[in-house]
């Protein structure tokens, strides 16, 4: 198998509710929500090498290769592995950043998966997701690959079955920084906590998603746009906003009403990530190859 040649991919997720219940001492906030993937995806290339060097071969616009996400998830494999091999990687970025689409987080995590696997390391997804936690709240749902109902941080996960429908995914032209939105004085923080079943059966809400609207007027106009069509929501801390349609043809007929120069994506709920797909078809392939 040329190792080149595979691409291998990180998702985009949608918080389809996230509500805030309190908050640690540390800070951080305790969360509520319910990630599902999609198929909108980041596209990664791994290099490995023999000389223990982690290099990048694509520019991430403003983020030096100390700071991006993928050089320290392997570097943080690396040491935890005390492995002496390293790895080129080069990034197809597709996701937008400050999206609320988790691009940043699911490159981490494809990062960990696939060079846990190229490099031979045989670490547990529970080692992986680990060390994930220390890069984002976000990644250990991305390593693990299963669409998940989530508490605490977003790390403490339990998997669940959803609808897969094909959702229309807005990408206004903003990036909402998520530390602005969580360090606001009027954001709800005590949401009575609710269980799994509560949220199948009864409305929630993005408790971050009308202080958003404030700031940013790009995703009001989007929510207000996409809500003629469907229940509008947003993801996460923002910018994107996202509508379920029962059928691709229904979704693609929105689509294709977008307002002139508004980016649109129309993608399909997944409860699994193509990542656990890729991952299966490579070790499927190793393993012929023996």
């Amino acid at each position: 198998m040329n190792l080149a040649e595979i691409a291998w991919p990180a998702p985009a997720k949608l918080n389809l509710f996230l509500h805030i219940v309190g908050r640690r001492a540390d800070g951080y906030h305790l969360l509520q929500t319910v990630f599902q993937f999609v198929d909108y995806c980041d596209y990664i290339r791994f290099y490995p090498r023999s000389d223990g060097a982690v290099g990048r071969r694509s520019d991430l616009a403003g983020v030096p290769p100390e700071q991006d996400l993928v050089v320290r998830a392997a570097r943080a494999l690396q040491q935890y592995a005390g492995t002496g091999l390293g790895v080129d990687i080069e990034v197809d970025k597709r996701l937008p950043m400050g999206g609320g689409l988790g691009g940043g987080s699911s490159d981490a995590a494809t990062t960990l998966v696939a060079l846990n696997a190229l490099w031979r390391l045989g670490l547990s997804a529970d080692t992986l997701a680990t060390l994930g936690l220390a890069l984002g709240a976000d990644v250990p749902v991305f390593v693990r690959g299963r669409a998940a109902w989530a508490e605490g941080v977003g790390e403490v996960l339990t998997p669940v079955e959803l609808l897969e429908p094909w959702f229309v995914v807005v990408v206004p032209a903003a990036q909402v920084e998520t530390r602005k939105i969580f360090n606001a004085a009027d954001l709800t923080r005590n949401k009575h906590p609710i269980k799994i079943r509560d949220f199948l059966d009864g409305p929630t809400e993005n408790v971050c998603q009308s202080l958003v609207s404030d700031y940013y007027p790009e995703v009001a106009a989007a929510l207000e746009w996409l809500s003629k069509f469907g229940q509008a929501r947003m993801t996460g801390t923002g910018a994107c906003v996202f509508a379920a349609f029962p059928s691709e043809r229904e979704a693609a007929d929105v689509a294709e009403r977008k307002p002139e120069g508004w980016r649109v994506v129309v993608a399909k709920g997944l409860n699994e990530s193509p990542l656990l797909g890729t991952l299966r078809r490579f070790q499927s392939a190793q393993a012929q190859s023996q």
